[in-house]
Formats: structure tokens, C-alpha cells, sequence
């Protein structure tokens, strides 16, 4: 850290920051859209973090034990853009000027591996603040695995900003509290609070006290009264970085669209430019040239500037306590570098469970794939949303990761379900680690923001969702998935399994280590499943393709089966029974789609056949997205209503999931 504000003259610390807002506003206006006003507000904290106390490095974005800086409002992304600018992050002048424009550096809203320094895709709100907490967490599980008495290679805060429509989201709720109970003290938030909303004064509809609310989730509460008083933020600050208990909430009191004599504190300044006039008159409000626009001046750039060869000395200071530790802990020190590169050790899945059991669930062999994973892969972490023992996703050789023991790899989210997909992405964004979370697959839609947006940064996190269908039985249609998983498949960039059996539940779990530029989620049930008799149907590795020939018969198919899960079994059962009739069946198990449209046309021809062979397609679901392997004969059996209260086996017959249904639909396309 360095000697803060007060080291900085008040004429050139006042332009820096005035260059901050000027470079928002006016890329605002050019675009003729955004959002100025909370650059505005918060460039005097912003610049007080970034060249006062944040621990950086320009020149190499990605350095490891860097502090994190998150914009949880990305709307204000000018303001992050401003400063990466300003800092020597790559981003010049032309950059700044086509801001929102096609394919610039300098989206609408911050976007992961867009834009160098940027380190989360941010904008839905509550979003950055819940990554903010992963990637805490993610900070402290490191230091307690990897650091030793004086040497903390780990040692670095993570710095979020945010503002009021970022608290009133529930995600942020979650988060909070979760990161209150964990004690996570290198967590400091940097509160915008100023008081406007889209809709006017955050009073129409926002009247509680933060504060109040953040110190009963066991947060460190400080108030800053004058968003413009530098030397009271920086108190604020060093006093949140000394606070060892608790996160810390920085609440500071600031003017959106600050120096704007017709908008300041004012709805009309968040979400739209501000006018050429009214730009005019805040640039002479400022005391800054009203002629110029994207004017930066030299003073300013210098001081920005300063952060290169403080980020170099950062970073070179690091570099040789590192040394020191490699050269203590040469073996601690290995396993460092391989974690922080995402290596994994050689034959990691080579105790992946056989699983011959005659019949498993598929969520209890995911237990025993995950375990079976977890010897091998020590960055392997995670938990569930109060609801482990059911999903099966306690790693058996590992203790809780809690406060005062952040070893541990199990991590207790609580009913969080929203907070634990944020969290995940944060974990995984930090870096060093591999993150999986469990719930019951009908509360996907709880985490479906925060999945899109993991599928969107492409990060390497695993979703377990388990009771996957009408099966569930008696809890009834509200515990029922019937579309969860068309809805999943239909995220860009996440690969969705729904495994058979127990041996394709190893596969799936061993795609879902290898995947690693974009999530998975493993679909598993809740209720035994036969487990399929591999030395007479198509082996499980199949599953690595995406849809594999489970069973086939000589010469062409008069028909092709094509199931998933459940169902795939039932499929088996049909198909004997189809073969008693004369009708030759071949059963496609088609557990990943993602994975089967990767493969080439040759090999997805293959499986599915050309020309007229007709295609059942059977899954305990919503049909959508079925339609494309139907071909010019085809039915689907599938769900066109919520399920019920009633025993599961009760239900799967009901709903017509049954040898017998497929049977006779079956012949009945066999003979059109």
C-alpha cells in the first residue's frame, strides 16, 4: 500500500479525477447511450483505490497473488474502462472513443476476456458482488493450503463496488450473509450510495438501513459522509484491509453524476447521456476545457501512469518470496504452479469407479465418482445448497471449509441456491481451483442467471442436479423438473449430461473435469437405475461423444430409439420386446447433446442413420429441442403438463414411460 492522497497535490489529484469523469461522459455522449452518472459519483474512490492502494500490475493482468477489482455495477463500466485505460492496462484513446460500438474493447457492460483487466462479466445486477465472495473464498481456501509461517505467497484483498440496485437484488442477500458467516475479511465492498435509481429516489422503494442489515450478517460497517473527501477514503479503507474478522462494507455517500449543474442527484443521469449542452456546462462546472473532448491531461496521465512500475515492484517483490518458498517447500511449491495452470496430475481418473452394482442412482454414483476424482484433484471443491446427503457431494476424505478452517473443501452454501451459482463462477474466475455445487434439479432455475453468465465467461464450473424427473414421485409437480433440462441446453456454451446409469456417471464425471471452457451440469436421479451390462451393450466411453449405439441389431434398423437417463434402460427392455414382434431396433443412448453436435457429420450419420428409418425419442420431459433427430418420421414420448403427487414408478407408468408404450408406438411408426 502506499502513503495515500495526501502525498498527490489537491490541483492534480482533483484532475485526475475529473479525467475520470470527463472520459465517461464524453464516451457516454458519443455513444448516445449508457450510463455517466455513476462514473461520475465514484471516480474519487475509484481513484483512490487504484493508485493509492490496490496491489496491481498493468503490464501483466493475470499475475496470481494481484488484489481483485470488481464492478458489481457494470452499467458504470466507463468508469473501469477509464481506468484500465488510464493505468497502462492496453486500452488506448481510440478504445474509450468506440465505446458500445461493434466488436470494441469497450462493451456496454464489463465482459470477461473482452477487455485485459477486466475480471468478471458484470452488469446483471448482484452478480459481481456474489463473484466478489467466491473469489474471497477462493483466496483464503489457498492461503490456508499453500501458505507457511513467513511465506504468504497468497495474500492479496478482493475490492468490489457497488451500489443500491446491487443490494436490492436477493443474490446479494445471499451472498452477504454467506460471506459474513464465513468471516471472509479480504472482502471489502465499496458502497455507491447514492441514493437514485432508474425510477428516482432509491426512497420510493428502498428505505431500509444497509448498514444495520450488513452488521447483522456480520459485516465491518464504515460510513464515508462526502464521496469527494479522498483522505476520508482512504481511511476507510486501510481501515477495512486492517479489520481481520469480518468483510467489510464501505458506505459512501456520493452524487451521481457529480459537477452537473442540471442533473446532478438526478434519475435522468443514470441511464442516458447527458447532452452535449449539459456536457458543456459540467466540463466549465469542473473547470475543464468545455472545447475538448477525450482530453487527458499530461499531469493526470503521469500519476495513472505510476501504477506500471508499481505494479512491476508489486509483482517483482512477489516473485521473490516466491522464490524463497519454492526453494522451503519445493514440493508445495510445485503443486502451486500446477493448480494455478489448471494441470491436473497424471491418471487422475484412473480410480474412477467400475460401479457394477446391479442397479444405483445415479446421484449416489456420482458420490462415488466424485470421491473417487477428489483423491486426485486436491482443487476439486465444493458443496451443495443444504442438501449434501442427498445429492451426494460430500468429498468423504475432507473437512468443512468454515471460518478459522478454510482448508476444507466442503463448503456449506445453506438454501443459497442463487448465491452458490455466483459464488461458484467467482471461485472458478480466481483461479487455482475446480468448483462444483449440488441442488435439486428443479431449483436450476434459481441459478439460471448466474449459470448463463458462467456459460458466457466460460468458466470452468460443475453443477450437480440431481431428482431429475417425474420420478421424484410423491413431493408432486412442484419438485418435479419437466423442463429444467431443455431450459439448460438452452444456454450457449453448457454442456448438459444426463447419464443412463452408474458407468456413465463416471463418464460424465470425467467430461466434466476435461471440460474446461465452460460449465457442466450432470443431470442424476433420485432412484435406483439398472446398472447396464456392458460386455453385452455399447461401452459407457460412448457418453465422451455424446450419443453412442447402446444396442444395435445386423443390417439396417427398421427403427432408431433414442433415449437419455431414465428412460435409456426402458429403452433396452422396449427394443427386446420390438425384436419378439419381427421389428429390428437399434437404442441410441443420447446423454449429451452438446457433446453429440460436436462430433462430425460422418459420425452423427452413423449413429442416427440416414434416409427414412424412422426415430422414437423418449425422455421424461418437455420435447423441445428434440425436434431436430426426429427426420421425416418421428414421435417423441415426452411430458406436455407438470407431473403429480404420486409414487414415481407410479408416475413414469402413468405418464407412459414404459416398455409397453414404446412398444406399441414403435410399431406404429414401423408400419406408416
Amino acid at each position: 500500500m502506499n502513503n495515500g492522497p495526501s502525498m498527490i497535490r489537491a490541483d492534480i489529484e482533483k484532475l485526475c479525477i475529473n479525467t475520470i469523469r470527463t472520459l465517461a461522459m464524453d464516451a457516454v455522449q458519443r455513444a448516445d447511450s449508457g450510463h455517466p452518472g455513476a462514473p461520475m459519483g465514484l471516480a474519487p474512490a475509484a481513484y483512490v483505490l487504484w493508485t493509492n492502494i490496490m496491489r496491481h500490475n498493468p503490464k501483466n493482468p493475470c499475475w496470481h497473488d494481484r488484489d481483485r477489482f470488481i464492478l458489481s455495477g457494470g452499467h458504470a463500466s466507463m468508469l473501469l474502462y477509464s481506468l484500465l485505460y488510464l493505468t497502462g492496462y492496453g486500452l488506448d484513446l481510440e478504445d474509450i472513443k468506440n465505446f458500445r460500438q461493434w466488436e470494441s474493447r469497450t462493451p456496454g457492460h464489463p465482459e470477461f476476456g473482452c477487455t485485459t483487466g477486466v475480471e468478471t462479466t458484470t452488469g446483471p445486477l448482484g452478480q459481481g458482488f456474489t463473484n466478489a465472495v467466491g473469489m474471497a473464498l477462493a483466496e483464503r481456501h489457498l492461503a490456508s493450503m499453500f501458505n507457511r509461517p513467513g511465506h504468504d505467497i497468497v495474500d492479496h484483498y478482493t475490492y468490489v463496488m457497488c451500489g443500491d440496485g446491487d443490494l436490492m437484488e436477493g443474490i446479494t442477500s445471499e451472498a452477504a450473509s454467506f460471506a459474513g458467516h464465513l468471516g471472509l475479511s479480504r472482502l471489502i465492498c465499496i458502497y455507491d450510495d447514492n441514493g437514485i435509481t432508474i425510477e428516482g429516489k432509491t426512497a420510493i422503494s428502498f428505505t431500509e438501513d444497509v448498514a444495520m442489515r450488513f452488521r447483522a450478517y456480520n459485516w465491518h460497517v464504515i460510513k464515508v459522509d462526502d464521496g469527494n473527501d479522498t483522505e476520508a477514503i482512504y481511511r476507510a479503507i486501510t481501515e477495512a484491509r486492517n479489520e481481520k474478522e469480518r468483510p467489510s462494507l464501505i458506505a459512501v455517500k456520493t452524487h451521481i453524476a457529480y459537477g452537473s449543474p442540471n442533473k446532478q442527484d438526478s434519475a435522468d443521469a443514470h441511464g442516458a447521456p447527458l447532452g452535449e449542452e449539459e456536457v458543456r456546462l459540467t466540463k466549465k462546472a469542473l473547470g475543464w476545457p468545455e472545447d475538448k473532448c477525450f482530453f487527458v491531461p499530461q499531469d493526470a496521465l503521469d500519476i495513472f501512469r505510476r501504477s506500471l512500475e508499481k505494479g512491476k515492484d508489486s509483482e517483482a517483490q512477489w516473485s521473490k518470496a516466491f522464490a524463497a518458498y519454492q526453494k522451503s517447500f519445493p514440493e508445495l511449491a510445485k503443486k502451486w504452479d500446477s493448480a494455478m495452470k489448471g494441470e491436473l496430475e497424471k491418471g487422475w481418473d484412473a480410480d474412477l469407479p467400475t460401479l457394477q452394482e446391479e442397479a444405483l442412482a445415479t446421484r449416489a454414483a456420482s458420490g462415488k465418482a466424485l470421491n473417487a476424482i477428489a483423491k486426485k484433484i486436491p482443487g476439486l471443491i465444493g458443496g451443495s445448497a443444504d442438501l449434501a446427503p442427498s445429492n451426494n457431494t460430500i468429498i468423504k476424505e475432507s473437512g468443512d471449509l468454515q471460518k478459522g478452517s478454510y482448508e476444507g473443501r466442503n463448503i456449506r452454501f445453506g438454501v443459497r441456491e442463487h448465491a452458490m451459482g455466483g459464488i461458484l463462477s467467482g471461485i472458478a474466475l480466481h483461479g487455482g481451483l475446480i468448483p462444483f455445487g449440488g441442488t435439486f434439479l428443479v431449483f436450476a432455475d434459481y441459478m439460471r442467471p448466474s449459470i448463463r453468465l458462467a456459460a458466457l465467461m466460460g468458466q470452468h464450473v460443475i453443477y450437480i442436479f440431481t431428482h431429475d424427473s417425474i420420478a421424484v414421485g410423491e413431493d408432486g409437480p412442484t419438485h418435479q423438473p419437466i423442463e429444467h433440462v431443455a431450459c439448460l441446453r438452452a444456454i450457449p456454451g453448457l454442456t448438459v449430461i444426463r447419464p443412463a446409469d452408474a458407468t456413465e456417471t463416471a463418464e460424465a464425471w470425467r467430461q466434466a473435469i476435461k471440460i474446461t471452457d465452460g460449465p457442466t451440469a450432470l443431470i442424476l436421479s433420485r432412484q435406483k437405475l439398472p446398472v447396464i451390462d456392458r460386455k453385452k451393450y455399447g461401452p459407457a466411453e460412448g457418453l465422451g461423444r455424446g450419443g453412442y449405439i447402446l444396442s444395435d441389431v445386423k443390417g439396417a434398423p427398421d427403427i432408431i430409439i433414442i433415449a437419455t437417463g431414465s428412460e435409456v434402460h426402458i429403452a433396452l427392455d422396449a427394443a427386446v420386446k420390438i425384436a419378439e414382434k419381427g421389428i429390428n431396433a437399434r437404442v441410441v443412448s443420447m446423454p449429451c447433446v452438446e457433446l453429440f453436435e460436436r462430433q462430425s457429420r460422418e459420425y452423427r450419420e452413423k449413429v442416427l442413420a440416414t434416409g427414412n428409418i424412422p426415430r422414437l425419442i423418449v425422455e421424461a420431459g418437455i420435447t423441445m429441442g428434440w425436434d431436430r433427430y426426429l427426420g421425416e418420421k418421428g414421435f417423441i414420448i415426452g411430458m406436455t403438463r407438470f407431473g403429480a403427487s404420486a409414487p414415481g414408478g407410479t408416475l413414469m407408468k402413468k405418464f407412459g414411460f414404459t416398455a409397453d408404450n414404446i412398444v406399441q408406438k414403435a410399431m406404429e411408426l414401423a408400419e406408416k
